[in-house]
């Protein structure tokens, strides 16, 4: 069965390299889809943009980036800031079960609105019991934006969890693995 898999794989994996005829430029950064921010809910188109035109774009908009180049492939990297936000254990932690329950359900609620808004890349607990509950990290332009985000949380708000957030680089377009 895992001689099976494996040739499956490798046979996918030739069939989706697929020579193209079109000269291959290694600056470009190719997303399914790139999610742009708007003050309705997120607009998703499907393009391709050079490394200089996403740069364009997110300085643009108040992003701050620099390009780094990648030594042994040459590739230029177009690296983003964004924020982590630390969810902490707050002072307030006594609330009854059916108080924590609505809590929690609100803060789902909040971190899966940030997500669709397109705000939060990823958020999720930590699997400890330790005083730094979980993280968000978000893709805003700025720590004050960033910071009025994590603490609209209705956690926050309740004394449940505090925020700590700080600054973080990360090539864009390149995928959790």
């Amino acid at each position: 069965m895992k001689k099976l898999m494996v040739f499956a794989f490798v046979i996918f994996s030739l069939s989706s390299c697929k020579n193209d005829e079109k000269a291959v430029d290694k600056n470009i950064i190719t997303e399914d889809v790139i999610t742009e921010k708007a003050d309705s809910p997120k607009t998703e188109t499907i393009k391709e943009q050079s490394v200089l035109e996403l740069k364009t774009a997110l300085t643009s908009k108040g992003y701050k980036t620099f390009d780094y180049v990648d030594e042994k492939t040459q590739d230029t990297i177009l690296m983003q800031q964004y924020f982590i936000a630390f969810l902490k254990s707050g002072p307030i932690r006594n609330q009854n079960e059916e108080e924590a329950s609505r809590l929690q359900k609100e803060h789902l609620a909040h971190l899966k609105k940030m997500y669709d808004l397109g705000y939060a890349d990823i958020s999720g607990p930590f699997g400890d019991d330790g005083e730094i509950r979980g993280i968000t990290i978000y893709n805003v332009p700025t720590l004050k934006m960033a910071d009025s985000l994590a603490n609209a949380d209705p956690m926050v708000k309740a004394g449940r969890l505090v925020i700590e957030i700080h600054p973080w680089w990360a090539g864009k377009g390149f995928p959790l693995r």
